[in-house]
């Protein structure tokens, strides 16, 4: 069999992890400097600080004014969880699941919270029937599944004069995909997706229709103090203005800070999606010509531009798993791709990062080296 020549051309950065997700251009210890450290976060400079982020995440994201921003613990998961736990009960739930996140969410539901759910399923790859959501319900579901490489189009599917409330993870979609602020009521995501910040912190944003539920609704179970986003029937404001739950680190606080102002001088919003766009351009310029690798979802519509999903097609390959391991070390061992397996509860493949902080040039400099990889592991076989 005659191989494929080595790549001359390497990454200049490797990293293409699907999270914590690299960093933006540029980036090095020193963005950190000036990092309020060392202080209560409640002095007043580190609550200044604290609503530089919610303006910025604001300003960025084109939130609308009515929306509350606030910061809080454990990453997207406790964004969810604190949304799950504290709205839901009120009235009928329907969960899409796609991939491992949304199951997970429909598990908490009804195994932590004994509520009935009418489920939405797919397998990996494709969409459930959106035209089957009954919206009169509250609905829970994630805007791009970053473990499938398959989001939802965009917003259409979700009636303005629902009943519900929307309530959607949204970690790896946003600041690359135009999320239809109009159709969510709760929308969560983290600083260490598609701004490659630092993990634990979560963002949790909701619409006025999502206040007025938390203010006239008391979950009949008991309420974990670091979930309660109201006191007396009212909401804590003071959440959304700064005044975090817990302590949050002031260094993590400092990297979004940075990736925001990084945000805001490659074009805002606007910039971020073309970058990620872009990105997804040139994977699928390398992957539709060639035979032995395909996307995981089944519709180019639906395909992610920053959790890119591929799956193996050569019928000579029956050991996906192993396929995959072997090219994921071997790419690793020459410096030019990291941390690019599948998902453990997805097919066996390749993940690929391609969020704005990515730079074009190195997804371009590391298709070729995935051809290369693949050819060398089949002639061993």
């Amino acid at each position: 069999m005659n191989l494929p020549t080595r790549p001359d051309v390497r990454p200049a950065n490797p990293r293409f992890s699907s999270g914590p997700c690299t960093k933006p251009p540029g980036w090095s210890p020193s963005c950190l400097d000036s990092a309020f450290v060392g202080r209560s976060h409640r002095a007043a400079q580190g609550k200044e600080r604290l609503q530089l982020a919610v303006d910025l995440t604001r300003d960025v994201l084109c939130i609308p004014k009515d929306y509350r921003i606030g910061i809080v613990p454990a990453s997207d998961t406790g964004a969810m969880e604190m949304a799950l736990w504290s709205l839901l009960g009120a009235r009928g739930i329907d969960m899409l699941a796609w991939e491992a996140f949304g199951h997970g969410w429909i598990s908490d539901v009804k195994g932590q919270l004994g509520l009935q759910v009418t489920e939405h399923h797919a397998d990996y790859g494709a969409l459930p029937d959106l035209t089957k959501v009954n919206f009169d319900n509250d609905v829970v579901f994630t805007w791009n599944g970053t473990a499938a490489g398959v989001r939802v189009p965009n917003g259409d599917f979700i009636p303005s004069t629902r009943k519900g409330l929307t309530i959607c993870d949204a970690t790896s979609a946003a600041f690359a995909q135009d999320l239809a602020w109009d159709k969510l009521d709760v929308t969560t995501f983290s600083w260490q997706k598609v701004l490659g910040g630092e993990a634990a912190h979560g963002m949790l944003v909701l619409s006025p229709r999502a206040v007025q539920r938390l203010e006239n609704h008391t979950p009949p179970w008991p309420m974990p103090k670091i979930f309660r986003l109201t006191k007396g029937g009212k909401l804590v404001e003071a959440i959304f203005k700064g005044v975090t739950i817990n302590t949050p680190s002031m260094l993590a606080l400092e990297d979004y800070l940075h990736s925001l102002k990084w945000a805001q001088s490659v074009g805002g919003l606007g910039g971020m999606i073309a970058r990620a766009d872009a990105n997804l351009a040139a994977i699928v310029d390398y992957v539709e010509p060639n035979d032995w690798l395909k996307f995981l979802p089944v519709d180019p519509a639906t395909r992610s531009n920053t959790s890119v999903c591929l799956r193996f097609s050569d019928p000579a390959v029956t050991d996906h798993a192993a396929m995959e391991k072997s090219i994921v070390r071997r790419l690793e061992n020459e410096g030019v791709a990291l941390d690019i397996g599948s998902y453990r509860d997805a097919p066996p493949g390749l993940r690929i990062w391609a969020g704005g902080t990515v730079d074009t040039a190195d997804l371009v400099a590391l298709m070729p080296w995935l051809g290369w990889a693949f050819a060398t592991e089949k002639a061993s076989l």
